[in-house]
This record gives structure tokens, C-alpha cells and sequence, in this order.
């Protein structure tokens, strides 16, 4: 799992923002992240970020 995760923008690719992940557990595996409250917050922040308008 990443620390960080770069939100690029449309052609010509820029960084358009750059969420730092923290999940606040020590054994960060994929499953135990995944398991994770912050997990869902992480997830529709992204999608909501990434949502291409027509």
C-alpha cells in the first residue's frame, strides 16, 4: 500500500492534487488496510476526485 497517492489531471497530464494516506496501523498489510475505517473515507475521496464529466 502506498503513503501517498497523485491525482493526475486530464491530457496534458499534471499533478492535480496529492492525498497522504495514513491508516494508523503497524502490520499495514493490503487485507489490514482494506479492513480499515479510513479505507472507505480514502476510497470515495478518490473516485469523487476522479469522476470524468462528459
Amino acid at each position: 500500500m502506498s503513503d501517498r497517492v497523485l491525482v493526475l489531471s486530464k491530457r496534458p497530464g499534471t499533478i492535480k492534487d496529492i492525498h497522504k494516506i495514513d491508516f494508523g496501523i503497524e502490520n499495514r498489510t493490503p487485507l489490514n488496510c482494506r479492513e480499515s475505517p479510513k479505507f472507505s473515507e480514502y476510497f470515495n475521496t478518490l473516485w469523487k476526485e476522479l469522476k470524468i464529466d462528459d
